[in-house]
């Protein structure tokens, strides 16, 4: 899934809401910042790939935050 589909689709941005919604099995796909803190996000990719949920790598923080529409930079972000 390509990142540049955060721009149009249903999602939640950063990591406490989509592990909220990869716990209620809401999320089709989860993209995940490679300079995000790993303690941050482990968590996320772990429960991710426990469920089945696809989980793509992106190049930045601020690359993920405007693909998502904000102003700020973020850690994950995912697809509903």
């Amino acid at each position: 899934m390509d990142v540049l589909a955060l721009l149009t689709a249903d999602k939640v941005v950063g990591t406490k809401e989509t592990l909220r919604m990869v716990e209620k099995h809401q999320c089709k796909a989860v993209f995940v910042a490679r300079d995000a803190n790993p303690q941050v996000v482990q968590p996320l990719i772990a429960l991710c790939e426990a469920n089945g949920v696809e989980v793509v790598t992106v190049e930045d923080m601020k690359k993920l935050g405007e693909c998502c529409g904000i102003k700020v930079a973020a850690a994950s972000a995912g697809i509903l």
